[in-house]
């Protein structure tokens, strides 16, 4: 994208590509995996896993699609929350975790980076719980495919 001749990053070239997103979500999992509120969500695991939230972070930031076109989109991702029946101290732990793994992972820690990467975080989380609440379609969140995160809004400071 470029903004006046210079051209910005997208959020997945910024945070390392696949490389640095796989590093941080190995990270983060291993932290899900040995959180006692957590673990219940996660079973023991599965082994495809950090391959999954890798892509789907990698898509959602602006890298490839592989998500979608390889792993099952979006609805396989509603398929997998149904019935969990998340509670909000878990979704506001798997936040908590995903940010601390973000500083462990050495990801950028420029403001605009990480306020998208928690309201990325913030928005996902809120629909993952919505999801695994419903017991019919009508009940699901209305989001059917990957969302699309970019760089904050520039901010008007003088008005």
């Amino acid at each position: 994208m470029a903004c006046n001749d210079v051209t910005v990053a997208t959020l997945f070239e910024h945070a390392g590509g696949l490389k640095g997103l796989r590093r941080f979500n190995e990270i983060f999992y291993s932290s899900v995996l040995s959180d006692p509120l957590l673990q219940p969500l996660f079973g023991e695991g599965r082994p495809h896993h950090v391959a999954h939230l890798s892509a789907f972070t990698a898509e959602t930031f602006g890298g490839p699609t592989t998500f979608t076109d390889e792993m099952g989109g979006f609805l396989g991702l509603i398929a997998v929350h149904r019935g969990l029946k998340i509670t909000e101290e878990q979704r506001q732990r798997f936040v908590d975790l995903y940010m601390a793994a973000a500083d462990t992972a050495e990801l950028p820690d420029d403001a605009p980076f990480r306020e998208a990467l928690r309201s990325h975080v913030e928005f996902g989380t809120q629909v993952a719980k919505q999801n695994s609440h419903a017991e019919t379609d009508d009940q699901l969140h209305p989001l059917r495919e990957v969302p699309h995160w970019d760089w904050p809004a520039p901010r008007d400071d003088h008005a």
